[in-house]
């Protein structure tokens, strides 16, 4: 493609390690410095997942990567996606690109491969494995996806903390059970677990987690006395999981990260969730953990009783492609 002919737009159906580079050097020249990646969270993002398919499409000027849109759907997964939803979970177009029309040819070709995908609607984010639950706050990119009819659902959050020096509050109280790391032979019993109290995108994602090879131990388990009642997932720096994907660089190092975490319906309300919060913080300032991000969430009053205040917000984005 020449500067001259800069909507001429092209389907990618396997992403390899050049265009990996690639894309995190156009995300990081497009985006602010916080929100900066790397080519092993790329890498990460793009791999195979269960019932998932994907569509990159991009635009190249004498070689170089002008800008790009990655739409992901998920099938055969209605407890997960219910609504029939695609996601743009990468959009970027670098800015010496930009006011072309390129961003609305990427995003139109991403919306029609969805479409043709059978996705009733399209969401900016919040993929299977997002590169962000929403249109990052604040950022000049909202006029264009509000020109291009999408709508606003919310706002989500991710919450911050240093654990240098963290004690747990007093909302935490004795409970009839005890939280502990799981160990491998404890798969079915978290799966169980999930699959009953949460069998949506939270079992989704432990299946994949699990699948990919993932440290079971990373998973805190509330045990009573008929069993798993509540789990909550942990990122250490030697994790699975990249650490850069809940963008932690303005908190202190080391870096660490909690969620999902949830108890079964019939234990809430009794101190249970945030007794089995109160042992995942605990576990990870045991593991010399700093800077904290609890992502994705609403319960901003909830983890502020534990010392989490607002660390970045998300506008979650959505439109209909019927």
């Amino acid at each position: 493609m020449s500067a001259a002919d800069p909507l001429d737009i092209r389907a990618v159906d396997t992403v390899d390690e050049r265009m990996i580079d690639a894309l995190a050097e156009l995300w990081n020249g497009a985006l602010p410095a916080d929100l900066a990646i790397t080519g092993a969270f790329v890498r990460y993002n793009v791999q195979p997942s269960a019932g998932v398919a994907r569509r990159l499409f991009v635009a190249e000027v004498d070689g170089a990567l002008a800008g790009a849109a990655l739409a992901t759907v998920l099938h055969g997964e209605p407890s997960v996606n219910s609504h029939g939803e695609g996601w743009i979970d990468l959009m970027a177009v670098a800015p010496a690109h930009r006011r072309r029309g390129l961003g609305r040819a990427l995003l139109a070709a991403a919306e029609a491969w969805l479409a043709g995908q059978g996705c009733a609607q399209a969401s900016i984010g919040a993929g299977p494995r997002p590169f962000t639950p929403g249109l990052p706050d604040p950022t000049d990119a909202a006029p264009f996806f509000a020109a291009c009819r999408y709508e606003s659902g919310g706002t989500a959050w991710d919450m911050a903390s240093n654990l240098a020096g963290y004690t747990p509050p007093d909302v935490v109280r004795e409970i009839a059970g005890v939280v502990r790391p799981a160990t491998p032979r404890h798969a079915d019993d978290l799966l169980a677990f999930l699959r009953r109290e949460f069998p949506g995108r939270w079992r989704y994602e432990a299946e994949a987690f699990l699948a990919d090879g993932g440290r079971l131990s990373d998973y805190m388990l509330l045990w009573t006395e008929r069993g798993v009642d509540g789990c909550c997932l942990l990122t250490f720096p030697d994790s699975m999981r990249p650490m850069e994907r809940y963008y932690p660089y303005r908190l202190p190092k080391p870096w660490g990260q909690l969620g999902s975490i949830g108890v079964s319906a019939d234990r809430r309300g009794q101190g249970y969730g945030a007794a089995l919060l109160d042992a995942g913080l605990r576990r990870l300032h045991d593991n010399g953990i700093n800077g904290c991000v609890i992502d994705w969430t609403g319960l901003v009053d909830f983890y502020a009783r534990f010392g989490f205040e607002r660390y970045r917000s998300y506008t979650m984005l959505a439109r209909s492609l019927q």
